[in-house]
């Protein structure tokens, strides 16, 4: 098996199609074909199956792809990582945000990228924290903003800084315009219907470890991992959330919320930076990092 069949492999995978992944590769379909077919005769597997729309990965291609992609993506880093020695801020990066922070970061990230780095290329992957370190851990994502507490031996979390957690209502016309209300206790919280994610997300965890400290168990109505329709249930159903007021003000529709903030001592999430300490950083990757912690203390402050 070549790299070259691999990188073919996985492309056909990602596009469902050896037409498509043929266009994109600018490489002609049969010859694209053989080098698959070469690769499913020394596996001694069918990888594919065919059908009229396309194909659709058997199992063995299925566990195929977990290593091809985690392959190529080595030889692209190590490429970059030679182009970087010899001084070049260029090459790929892949950056992992979760969805409350990629609301409010991936805009202003995408023109700083793109204005201190001009002939480098980057994408972001948005998701959970934990399905982050994931894919961190197996080579899908260079770094991630995350807010996981702990991590495997081999991923490094550096605090950027705490997000206080507040208790999210709907708010009533005595509460007026303000935004932010009195300190709610944790007794105050558990008295009401909630909307949160389910475990192991950063903040149900988080909630549920300083009920149990307390003695007290969160009330949880409805278990929802989207930011805005959870919102949505607080202003309309009248349920109630946990988030940070940064998802608040993203909202568009802030004015239809009111924030108390959590507990004495603050109860509040951690943002931090997952780095693997499997690989290679190179200079674009460590002049990437800055510019993220540089944005992140501007739009948090």
């Amino acid at each position: 098996m070549d790299l070259k069949q691999l990188e073919y492999f996985v492309h056909v995978a990602e596009f469902g199609s050896f037409t498509r992944s043929s266009r994109y590769l600018k490489v002609a379909q049969p010859a694209l074909s053989r080098q698959v077919r070469a690769l499913e005769v020394e596996l001694r597997q069918t990888l594919f199956k065919r059908n009229g729309r396309g194909v659709t990965l058997t199992e063995p291609g299925q566990r195929l792809l977990e290593h091809a992609r985690g392959i190529v993506q080595q030889v692209q880093r190590a490429r970059l990582d030679l182009e970087q020695q010899r001084g070049a801020l260029s090459g790929r990066l892949v950056i992992g945000l979760p969805p409350s922070v990629s609301r409010v970061l991936t805009g202003p990230l995408v023109r700083a990228f793109r204005e201190r780095f001009p002939t480098a290329v980057f994408s972001i992957v948005e998701g959970l924290s934990d399905h982050l370190m994931e894919r961190l851990a197996v080579g899908r994502v260079d770094y991630a903003l995350v807010y996981s507490v702990a991590a495997p031996a081999d991923i490094e979390l550096q605090p950027l800084r705490v997000e206080r957690l507040h208790l999210v209502s709907a708010r009533t016309p005595e509460q007026g315009d303000r935004l932010i209300g009195p300190v709610a206790t944790l007794a105050t919280v558990a008295g009401r219907d909630l909307v949160i994610p389910a475990r192991p997300h950063s903040i149900r965890a988080l909630l549920d470890a300083a009920m149990a400290d307390a003695g007290l168990k969160a009330r949880v109505a409805l278990e929802i991992e989207s930011v805005p329709t959870m919102l949505d249930l607080v202003q309309h159903d009248g349920f109630h959330a946990v988030l940070t007021l940064n998802a608040i003000r993203r909202s568009g529709n802030r004015e239809s919320f009111f924030a108390r903030p959590i507990g004495k001592p603050p109860l509040g999430a951690t943002l931090r930076l997952a780095t693997s300490t499997q690989r290679a950083r190179g200079a674009l990757m460590d002049a990437s990092i800055a510019l993220v912690r540089e944005l992140v203390g501007q739009h948090w402050d």
